[in-house]
């Protein structure tokens, strides 16, 4: 097999030499890019401004999860799934 693997954020994987989120380096990808923030505003996700999350709900990658509804909604707040 040949051929590479990029994430959606710009990462590209290696099978080798692998250092990112390795436990010696836990920054994002977006601050390996950019530089860490200063002290008080550091990143909580990757995506710098992070997605608002509805209140009470869980961001669970492709939607948010409401614990209470057991449902997840997609960004656009549109059904997905039963939970």
């Amino acid at each position: 097999f040949q051929g590479k693997y990029t994430f959606a954020d710009g990462l590209e994987y290696r099978d080798k030499n692998w250092h990112y989120c390795d436990g010696y380096d836990r920054r994002f990808y977006t601050e390996i890019c950019s530089g860490l923030k200063p002290a008080g505003i550091s990143q909580l996700t990757n995506l710098d401004p992070p997605r608002k999350i509805p209140e009470g709900c869980y961001d669970c990658g492709d939607g948010f999860y409401n614990p209470e509804t057991r449902v997840v909604i997609d960004y656009k707040f549109r059904f997905l799934r039963n939970a």
